[in-house]
């Protein structure tokens, strides 16, 4: 068959399949413009808790540590009224062993610690699920639990899956705002208010093929993803082929049209395949990017050496702050005590909601902030390569930037100035420091980075002198879309027309059955 042909009918054939899905994207991807996939982020975390009471006697860290047999070193430590409306210490060991007589629960690795009396809740039943939804609510707003799920079309997220089961609680506030409990710590870990859950399902529910999660297709999600990706790369490919073809830049056919097609839905498809086939290239592809399809992206650049950055692990000691002392050295509306490791000393964040959180030494409760040449020095003990430069950025670039927090990569804390590290290594490493705190915020490396042009500017456009000028980058991109969604809607229409027809050709062509008194008279003796 000439190649011509072929060109013709992989495109025709493919494009039944596959152009309901480009119509599905491209209207789905303008929701998600606005609307995103249910997320609680860090600020709304913080401004949902109550303020740690500087008046309620809480005992110190280590004695809490100790009253649930935790003597080890930790990942991770912080007080918190989130769990049942009360303070508690939320407790990662470094290693499961060493929760010592409490037993870490399963996946979770947290130890929830009553900051009061040290005890540890023997699990999250109704009545603390539904404090900690009080709690989150605030008094007044309506409770209605719901019981728990492992997950559902809103709760795909695998960062989710150390929490599950997870309980349902629906408030009676002005969103309908649906709360999701971790089965774990009793944290309300999803906020999902009801026109984010109705628009999800026109926007990132259905973009993401979602509606395959949690079926039997669940183990091959990604690989169907990827391979509809493909498909219709090979469509447009075709499709802009062919169009090119069969369009006359000179001259024109007999009907004094540069497109040799007469029907109002082929001419059109024509037309807007020309003029919209680059931007549903670049989309379909760069979705597919977003996959990070057979792990493309992946450098095998070695894990950060933390613990000798740090200079050790996170250990609590006996003589550190209490509580009350911190809380006095921090003021009111402070939510949530974190303490952490950095450059050899233990510090605590003591976080408000609003802003960057403030900084104090561990012992003292005095502020604290780690000098510029303790924390290079620290830096450079990430990797065994050399640090080849520290810029400090103090606005963001194409590299370092935030986005809207209901978008797929925005909702994360990114403070200026930070510095950027610049390692002299094999896979050419960035690392992003807060100066402030001494904490790592984000790597990459020359995959990472071929990643975020690929997948972040080609697919949502993120590049700063459009997304600092909106509604500009607004009205292009729904103008791009809408164009996709014609160009695929008349492919639509266009192949299921032809698919009924050769349906109908067949029926025609099968021929009818004998009747059955005619069938029996031919029956042999």
């Amino acid at each position: 068959m000439h190649a011509k042909r072929w060109l013709f009918l992989v495109h025709r054939w493919l494009g039944v399949v596959v152009c309901a899905f480009f119509a599905m994207w491209f209207v789905s991807g303008v929701v998600m413009m606005y609307v995103g996939y249910p997320k609680l982020t860090e600020a709304e975390r913080l401004q949902h808790l109550p303020p740690l009471d500087a008046s309620v006697p809480l005992l110190g860290p280590r004695r809490a540590l100790d009253a649930a047999g935790i003597a080890g070193p930790l990942r991770e430590l912080r007080l918190t009224a989130a769990s049942g409306g009360r303070a508690v210490y939320l407790a990662v060991p470094a290693r499961e062993a060493d929760a010592g007589r409490r037993r870490v629960p399963p996946g979770s690795g947290t130890v929830v610690i009553d900051a009061e009396t040290g005890a540890v809740p023997s699990d999250v039943d109704r009545a603390r699920v539904l404090a900690s939804a009080q709690a989150y609510a605030g008094a007044g707003v309506a409770l209605d639990y719901r019981g728990a799920i492992g997950e559902d079309a809103f709760t795909h997220s695998r960062g989710l899956d150390a929490h599950r089961p997870l309980h349902l609680v629906d408030l009676g506030d002005a969103e309908a705002t649906r709360l999701y409990i971790s089965g774990k710590t009793g944290e309300v870990v999803r906020d999902a208010p009801r026109a984010e859950r109705l628009w999800n399902y026109a926007g990132a529910w259905i973009h993401w093929l979602y509606p395959l999660r949690g079926t039997a297709l669940d183990l091959y999600w990604a690989d169907i993803v990827n391979w509809l990706s493909i498909v219709g790369i090979a469509v447009t490919l075709t499709g802009t082929v062919m169009g090119v073809m069969r369009w006359r830049f000179r001259r024109t056919y007999k009907s004094g049209s540069h497109s040799p097609y007469q029907g109002f839905m082929m001419r059109w498809h024509h037309i807007t395949g020309l003029l919209f086939a680059l931007v549903t290239l670049t989309w379909i592809f760069s979705g597919l990017m977003s996959m990070n399809p057979w792990r493309v992206f992946d450098s095998g650049a070695p894990a950060l050496r933390t613990e000798a950055m740090n200079g050790g692990p996170l250990v609590v000691a006996a003589g550190d702050a209490t509580p009350a002392a911190l809380l006095a050295a921090t003021g009111n509306g402070v939510r949530e005590l974190r303490w952490v490791r950095v450059a050899g000393q233990t510090l605590v964040l003591a976080s408000t909601g609003n802003g960057r959180p403030m900084v104090r030494d561990a012992q003292s409760a005095r502020p604290h902030t780690p000098g510029p040449e303790v924390l290079r020095a620290a830096v450079a003990r990430l990797l065994p390569d050399a640090i080849e430069r520290i810029d400090v950025l103090t606005a963001y670039d194409s590299h370092y930037y935030t986005r809207e927090p209901h978008t797929m990569t925005g909702g994360t804390d990114k403070p200026l100035p930070v510095w950027r590290v610049v390692f002299a290594d094999a896979h050419a490493t960035w690392l992003h420091v807060d100066p402030h705190t001494g904490a790592v915020i984000g790597r990459s490396d020359e995959m990472r980075r071929l990643s975020r042009w690929l997948f972040a500017m080609l697919h949502s456009w993120d590049w700063l002198p459009l997304l600092d000028h909106r509604p500009v980058w607004d009205v292009l991109l729904v103008a791009l879309s809408l164009g996709g969604a014609l160009l695929s809607l008349t492919g639509v229409v266009i192949g299921w027309r032809r698919l009924g027809r050769k349906l109908r050709a067949s029926v025609r062509k099968t021929p009818p059955a004998p009747p059955r008194s005619a069938a029996r008279s031919r029956r042999p003796a």
